[in-house]
């Protein structure tokens, strides 16, 4: 350590030191600290280990752009000849003794047995806490319970709050292991609240010194400031009309301040380079084209020399006839600025050119999604969050501590800035105490999103066999956090037994009569919840029939509620599952009513003639159309008789009141105190219930998953007698989201017969996912071998859903035909313009950068595909399609 030591411009910290001697005296090491600590460090020392002492050190990372920056790092430090890379589709000097590569090349050669592993002694694995990612974490569990165990594992993590949990698990699996947990930020984060044009300070630094036990404390300042804010906006005077704030001005109105403001006040603070998180890359899009349209300019001519030479090197490469439609001229003259986005969207080639810029400090302020959080190193010494929720692929949520702390840590860089600074715009919905909470809390768990899927379970099968790969499965870190759950379920169910024995000794004992009693007042009450819920089933079915029916022009009377009364239809809703039809009721106001409005079936009292458009967001439209609605002679009938329950009509419910009246305990003395003993214990009873059912579900979950997996395999032939066959060592080959589809299509030979340009259509079918939910024709495509070999692709993924949903297992993405026209003209050398339409949606083109990236995913697949595949024609056509799809901007920059 003090010749590695030596070789650094700076001293070691307490964290970095404690891990290296962990790492020198022959131990594991998982170290968690905040983004910018020097984590690196640590994995860095793996490799001074495994050179000095004749090892192999193997440096993961669970995306190609931090690979190839790991791999220029350790080359300019250690020498061409020392160091390899193996990202997928890039392998460089991969005998050297330091082979830097993407975590699942890692496991591929596990599950492999390749002779590279030979002479492995360390294994750095870099932001191991993407194990928790739900759609590649599994490779970060698979490699560590496989790896041999004589393999010193350096695991570096970003600050987890259950650090020591992780490690716990570790333990287990890797035998001895070191966990250094630094939760201290290198640089130190000062948090902001920007109100307009004025910044303040979000925690009051003075009061929480004289008032350590106050947990945090919000700046009185802003406090005061944010009060008088309101205040004002409420009685909408707080700006000028010619803002758009005159009397009246509300939130509604609210206009954040122009992102050129914000970037020149941030600027006169000198708090530039600055991120700014948005979290769409149309957003990111828009906020720089509003900076191009002013006059914003952060730069100088000597650094536009700079800028305009590191552009030249990343695309020089690029075809002049494809930079139009790149929006080469407009990203350029945005750098030229020192202005930039960054996010998925954009060309690889782009995106690095970014990075190198801001680095460099010739870019100042970026725009970016929050994947740039996740292991790019672009610090800056300002992060800017405009909101604080965003689109989680599901619905819009709030940011978690985790994620703001993740978002924040870019702040700071360290050796430039002796401070780092977080600046959160401030909007009419913001409450600075909720951002006091989210900058103070320090919880980012660790959960595993470890499942067995086919290829490792066909893989599982053949190295170890069904019986060992249960108990490797029972070792993984999701078992492992499953089964401590089921810990504390045990110890309730324990301390509920007791107080259930404690219970049923005041009901007579087990064999007493008011046990049994007790039992059949139990059985009607969740007679009556089911009838009544079914009751409720069925009133909604009958609102739902009355809401479809309607159309527009006819008027209604809404029964109950705030908008009781008469309505209007201005838009019907045919939606049969959740009917919403707009409406415009006579006291002027218009929404959508739903089912639940409705206790009694919604139905017309008649029609009202409607204009051909009725603009009903203006009070005008409305006002005149609620007097049209109170004029017309309609009235709201009288109240509705609420149809018969059917609790009257049930026969076993009559059946058990009737036991229930003749049990000897129905006329004893004390049956209402008994009776109140038997609802504790019935309640206790049923929570004691569920807590068995959970603990049963979560005891084995893996290994239940797998056992499925193994018996749908034996069905369809990938496994005989407990043997991975010949169509199974194929299937261990595929790393693909659809692995069994695409197995299914080559062994059945659908695949065959297809030119490279058609075969690299099919096979996007199975990669592709549309950002937004499409239909298409089930035979769609340019061609007729194109259709064919879809349709009979789209057959296959229908009979394994099938089996899938029959063995209780998770379900097969469906085929997603939005690239093949796409995949296809770009693959036949048609221009870029062609293939980014033919890839669009709603009328608008693919972007540049999810163009390339899923072209490289087909090339991934394709590649596979010439592996594996038996028939020699679907092999060379799928060399040939790899070969046809990598030129022009997906041959440029191919990180």
């Amino acid at each position: 350590m003090t010749a590695f030591s030596a070789q650094l411009s700076f001293p070691l910290d307490p964290f970095q030191i404690e891990a290296c001697s962990a790492l020198e005296a022959g131990h594991g090491v998982l170290v968690c600290a905040p983004t910018g600590a020097g984590k690196t460090v640590v994995g860095e020392f793996a490799v001074h280990l495994a050179l000095e002492f004749g090892g192999k050190c193997f440096y993961t990372t669970p995306i190609k752009a931090l690979s190839n920056q790991k791999f220029a790092d350790l080359t300019a430090r250690y020498g061409k000849g020392s160091v390899g890379l193996l990202t997928g589709d890039q392998s460089i000097n991969s005998d050297a003794p330091v082979v830097v590569m993407t975590t699942e090349v890692l496991r591929n050669m596990l599950y492999a047995s390749s002779p590279a592993l030979r002479g492995l002694s360390f294994v750095v694995m870099d932001e191991v806490h993407f194990l928790a990612d739900r759609f590649r974490g599994a490779v970060w569990e698979e490699v560590i319970l496989h790896l041999p165990d004589d393999v010193r594992l350096v695991s570096l993590s970003a600050t987890v709050s259950n650090a020591e949990e992780f490690g716990a698990w570790m333990e287990t699996v890797r035998g001895d292991t070191t966990i250094v947990v630094d939760e201290n930020r290198p640089i130190p984060l000062w948090q902001h609240i920007m109100v307009g044009r004025r910044m303040f300070d979000l925690f009051d630094t003075k009061a929480q010194a004289a008032r350590p036990e106050a947990r945090i404390v919000v700046d009185q300042e802003l406090v005061r400031h944010l009060k008088q804010r309101a205040s004002l906006e409420n009685s909408g005077s707080w700006e000028p009309r010619g803002r758009g704030r005159g009397r009246g001005g509300s939130r509604n109105n609210f206009r954040p301040l122009p992102r050129p403001e914000v970037l020149a006040k941030l600027d006169e603070e000198a708090l530039l380079p600055a991120i700014t998180f948005i979290f769409s890359r149309a957003g990111c899009d828009a906020a720089l084209n509003q900076c191009l349209r002013s006059r914003l300019q952060l730069t100088s001519p000597e650094q536009v020399e700079q800028i305009d030479e590191i552009i030249e090197r990343h695309t020089g490469e690029l075809p002049k006839a494809d930079l139009d439609v790149l929006g080469y001229w407009e990203w350029r003259e945005a750098l030229e600025r020192g202005l930039a986005a960054h996010h998925a969207g954009m060309l690889p080639a782009f995106r690095h050119t970014v990075e190198e810029l801001f680095v460099k400090g010739l870019v100042r302020a970026v725009f970016a999604t929050e994947t740039l959080a996740l292991g790019i190193n672009m610090p800056a010494r300002t992060v800017v969050l405009e909101r604080l929720v965003k689109y989680n692929g599901e619905t819009h949520a709030e940011l978690t501590p985790g994620e703001y702390t993740q978002l924040t840590g870019r702040a700071g860089r360290r050796g430039i800035d002796v401070e780092g600074h977080a600046v959160v715009l401030w909007h009419p919905d913001l409450d600075a105490t909720e951002v006091a909470g989210l900058a103070s809390t320090r919880t980012y768990p660790l959960r595993s999103s470890f499942r067995p899927g086919y290829n490792m379970s066909i893989n599982l099968i053949d190295r170890m066999g069904a019986e060992d790969s249960r108990t490797l499965l029972a070792r993984s870190f999701a078992q492992f956090q499953a089964d401590r759950s089921v810990v504390g379920l045990v110890r309730g169910i324990d301390r509920n037994d007791v107080a259930l024995t404690e219970l049923r000794d005041q009901l007579g004992g087990a064999d007493g009569e008011y046990l049994e009693y007790v039992a059949l007042r139990e059985r009607i009450d969740n007679r009556e919840r089911l009838l009544e819920r079914q009751g409720r089933e069925d009133r909604r079915g009958e609102a739902v029939t009355g809401l479809v029916s309607l159309r527009r022009g006819d008027v209604i009377a809404i029964p109950v509620g705030r908008r009781a009364g008469l309505a209007v239809i201005l838009e019907p809703d045919a939606d049969s599952a959740d009917p919403r039809p707009l409406v415009l009721t006579e006291d002027k106001w218009a929404g959508r009513i739903s089912a639940a409005d409705f206790p009694s079936p919604a139905a017309s009292l008649g029609r009202m003639r409607l204009p051909r458009h009725v603009d009903h967001r203006t009070a005008r439209a409305r006002r005149d159309l609620a007097s049209a609605l109170r004029s017309s002679g309609f009235s709201v009938p009288g109240r509705q008789k609420r149809s018969k329950s059917r609790a009257a009509d049930d026969r076993e419910l009559a059946t058990l009141n009737r036991a229930l009246r003749s049990h000897p305990s129905h006329r004893a003395p004390d049956r209402e105190a008994l009776s109140r003993v038997g609802e504790r214990y019935n309640r206790l009873l049923r929570e004691t219930d569920s807590m068995r059912q959970k603990v049963a579900a979560t005891t084995n979950s893996l290994t239940k998953t797998f056992d499925r997996i193994l018996a749908l395999l034996s069905e369809r032939g990938y496994i005989v007698d407990g043997n991975v066959t010949d169509d199974g060592r194929r299937l261990s080959r595929i790393y693909s989201e659809s692995d069994l589809l695409v197995a299914e299509c080559l062994r059945q030979g659908l695949w065959k017969g297809l030119g490279p340009a058609e075969l690299a259509a099919v096979v996007s079918a199975v990669v592709f996912e549309s950002r937004q939910e499409r239909t298409y024709p089930v035979a769609s495509g340019p061609t007729g071998a194109i259709r064919h070999a879809i349709t009979q692709t789209i057959g296959v993924w229908s009979d394994i859903r099938a089996d899938e949903v029959r063995h209780k297992l998770p379900l097969t993405r469906e085929p997603d035909l939005g690239f093949v026209d796409a995949i296809y003209r770009w693959a036949r050398n048609e221009p870029l313009v062609e293939a980014l339409v033919a890839a669009g949606d709603q009328g608008r083109a693919l972007s540049a950068g999810d163009f390339v990236r899923w072209c490289r995913q087909v090339i991934d697949l394709l590649d596979q595909v010439h592996k594996t595949a038996d028939d020699q024609q679907v092999s060379n056509a799928a060399a040939k399609a790899v070969r046809a799809i990598r030129h022009g901007v997906v041959a440029v920059d191919a990180a």
